[in-house]
């Protein structure tokens, strides 16, 4: 997440929310399972896009797993994220675009999600305690993923 995308000073607040994003943007570039799971709360509410529907908790062996499944490292690009801060509670969402070659495929993937995170004060440091991350369908009969879509 860059503060590039804010059209306003930011907040001390915002200022670590949006460095705990690229820590976790930093994380999934170096293929670090440790190092996604370090910004959440033990059991912070995950809607991503792996199922089941929710997820208690980031799993360490879960994200260990996914990662595997990758050739190269994944790029994550932060789009239009807004930050709200409210006392200990604070709010961010935009589009998040995930980039990279999965083991499996004959090319590059490259796709935009719509990413929504709440983050909690807790013990004096910013935690996720939310995350929620989709991908549009399409909504003609195919439910066709909509990965070609942009900001």
């Amino acid at each position: 997440m860059s503060t590039a995308t804010l059209n306003r000073s930011v907040s001390a607040d915002e200022a670590e929310i949006l460095a705990l994003g690229a820590d976790l943007h930093k994380a999934h570039f170096e293929k670090d399972p440790e190092g996604i799971a370090a910004p959440f709360a033990p059991h912070a509410v995950i809607y991503d896009l792996e199922p089941p529907l929710s997820h208690d908790g980031i799993s360490v062996e879960r994200k260990r797993k996914w990662l595997a499944t990758w050739e190269t490292p994944i790029e994550l690009t932060a789009e239009n994220f807004k930050v709200v801060v409210s006392g200990d509670h604070a709010y961010g969402y935009g589009y998040l675009r995930m980039s990279g070659t999965k083991k499996e495929a004959d090319r590059p993937i490259s796709f935009w999600m719509r990413e929504t995170m709440c983050f909690e004060r807790i013990d004096g440091a910013w935690k996720i305690v939310h995350e929620h991350t989709s991908v549009p369908l399409y909504m003609d009969g195919s439910l066709r993923p909509a990965f070609d879509l942009q900001p």
